[in-house]
């Protein structure tokens, strides 16, 4: 089956950049503390559930490798093999896997929880709801997605990043439309959090930064009178 276009330039965007963009993202987050707190809050959580961890979109491994670091068993996932050969370069002891969140390749119900942490950003909305429900079908019941999108009504498209030509639309959304799509996908919605851009700094941000967190329900079985 023939690819959709976002996808062959999103891997071939990524693929351009990515040993620059590995070395410019590399201390992103130990400057963004309400970001830490939000996959410490996954963490937490993701940890009581069955099966392991997916960073989808993990790029050069560094949110797959601060999860691994706060305990949980967890590998990375990516469509550019340029941006899973640093990850497997830098972080040797993690697992990284090239592959698309359009076709996991996993089994119903064998994943504890999912992040996406700004990788549904190059996803057309038309393809959302897809993404969405296969992220329902590997969670196990109890799993946890992580979502973080940048906020905001339009789509961006850029054609240069670190020098180098590339071609990425970002779509900017917002968390109740987000939220909605989750839940028609059958994942229930726990939280959401809209943090203020950092206007300073070595990583400044044009829009407000959007997370949701959401999980697959738990299968209960009714029992003898109802109750």
């Amino acid at each position: 089956m023939t690819e959709p276009d976002f996808v062959q330039r999103s891997r071939w965007s990524y693929d351009t950049v990515a040993g620059d963009y590995a070395e410019w993202i590399r201390d992103e987050l130990a400057v963004k503390p309400l970001d830490r707190a939000v996959l410490g809050g996954f963490a937490e959580l993701a940890r009581a559930a069955d099966g392991p961890v997916a960073d989808i979109g993990c790029g050069p491994g560094r949110v797959t490798a601060h999860l691994d670091s706060l305990g949980l068993s967890v590998f990375g996932m990516d469509l550019s093999p340029r941006m899973i050969a640093v990850a497997r370069r830098r972080y040797p002891a993690l697992r990284f896997d090239e592959g698309s969140m359009l076709a996991l390749d996993h089994e119903d119900g064998a994943l504890g929880g999912i992040v996406a942490w700004y990788s549904i950003i190059h996803v057309p909305d038309e393809c959302l709801p897809g993404v969405f429900a296969e992220f329902h079908r590997v969670l196990a019941p109890g799993g946890y997605v992580q979502l973080a999108f940048q906020v905001g009504d339009e789509i961006k498209h850029r054609t240069e990043a670190a020098g180098h030509e590339i071609s990425l639309d970002f779509y900017r959304r917002q968390p109740e439309y987000v939220a909605e799509l989750l839940n028609q996908a059958g994942l229930v919605v726990r939280a959401r959090l809209l943090r203020e851009p950092d206007d300073d700094g070595d990583f400044p941000e044009e829009t407000p930064q959007g997370f949701v967190l959401a999980r697959k329900p738990v299968q209960t079985h009714s029992v003898a009178g109802g109750r």
